[in-house]
Parts: structure tokens; sequence; C-alpha cells
């Protein structure tokens, strides 16, 4: 009866063992030239950086952040007959109080403007690691400077961060997006909006990224 039950057991943690070996990252060639890739969040993340490159150990670009409650991102129009390679990776770090903004209607730029203003300034000196609640971001002002600039300014209080976000969301939107990733210690930067940027509603968020997940690979076909 030991050795049974000793038996089963193996069998159960071999089991187990397996599940925790499932992939985090999926892909699948929708089309000669469109990935779609599917993941498992990281719980209790901010979101999720979704990267590529056309090496396993090349130089990964940044495709999207996404948040937290999205799980799939196609990649489409590829260069056909060649290799990709995907990974996604969670970040964290407390997102600020938030600042409503409407931009005048148009497009207008003054022919002064040389966008000085919007060049990133660092003024850091946090002290609080990203993970802790007192790394919040402290005071955001966001100033509009003509129809389709907004220059945004906040103290930053985090000591170890790989960067900062600016994340907007567009009025009607459901989720927040990523609109600028910054260096650490950075503390004003100065934002060109999108046509339905015209209404949004701003925060900012130092960040640190997770571990990276299992790496995906597909070849795109002829066309």
């Amino acid at each position: 009866m030991i050795k049974r039950v000793s038996l089963v057991g193996l069998l159960f943690l071999a089991a187990c063992g397996q599940e925790r070996q499932d992939p985090v990252l999926t892909s699948e060639l929708t089309s000669p030239t469109d990935v779609t890739l599917h993941w498992r969040p990281q719980e209790g993340a901010a979101g999720q950086v979704v990267e590529y490159a056309n090496a396993a150990d090349g130089d990964y670009v940044v495709l999207e952040f996404v948040p937290p409650g999205k799980t799939s991102y196609q990649h489409p129009d590829l260069i056909p007959e060649t290799g990709f390679y995907y990974r996604v990776r969670p970040f964290s770090g407390p997102a600020s109080s938030t600042v409503d903004i409407t931009l005048p209607p148009g497009e207008e730029v003054p022919e002064t403007d040389g966008h000085q203003w919007a060049e990133p300034r660092k003024g850091g000196g946090g002290t609080h690691p990203v993970s802790a609640p007192e790394a919040v971001p402290g005071n955001l002002k966001a100033e509009v400077k003509h129809a389709n600039g907004i220059l945004f300014t906040w103290e930053d209080h985090a000591s170890d961060e790989e960067g900062y976000l600016i994340e907007l969301k567009p009025a009607g939107a459901a989720d927040y997006r990523v609109a600028a990733q910054l260096d650490p210690d950075v503390t004003s930067f100065g934002l060109i909006t999108l046509p339905d940027e015209k209404t949004v509603t701003c925060r900012v968020r130092p960040y640190r990224f997770g571990a990276p997940s299992n790496l995906t690979h597909q070849k795109t076909g002829k066309v």
C-alpha cells in the first residue's frame, strides 16, 4: 500500500510539474504574413509589454504596452519568408492621480514653437522602490501648449524605476494606452497628441519589468 501511494504521489507531482511548464505565450500564423499571439497575464501586473525580434538572441522591439485584461495581439502584414520571435513581460508600478485635459479644436501650432518645451527633463531623486505605494508620482500637472501639445510635469518618488510611462485614456475608450516610454528620473515631458486624443484622462507611472515569458517563433510564408 505504501508503494502504491508513493507511485500515485509521484505521478501527481509529475503532472503538476508539467502544468507549471505550460507556456505563458503561444503564437499562430493566421495568414502567410499575420501572426496572432495569446498569453496568460501575470496576476496583479499593471499590464504586459509585447515584444519581437528577428532572432532569438536579437534586440527586442516593443510592439505595444497592453492593459492587464488583454490576452492577445495581432502582428499583421509582416515581411514574407522571415522569422519572428516573440515574448511578453509584465510591468508594475503605482499610477499617479489623474488629470483631465481638453485640447483646443484644430491642429494649429504657433510658428514660433520649436518644441523645446517638449524635451524630457530629469529632476528625479526618489527614495522609494517601485513596489512601494509611496513611489506613486506626486503633483501631476498637464499644461496645454497648443492644439495638439500637452506638457506634463510631476514629482519623482521612485528610486529604482526602469523608466516612466505616460498613459492616456481618450474620451469613450475602455482602457488606458501608453503614449510615451521615458527614461528613469524624468519629471517633465511634452507630448504631441494623436487626432483621437483631443479629450483625455492622463496619468504617469514609474515601472519595472518582470521576467520575460517563454519565446515563441513563427516564420512567415510566401505571398
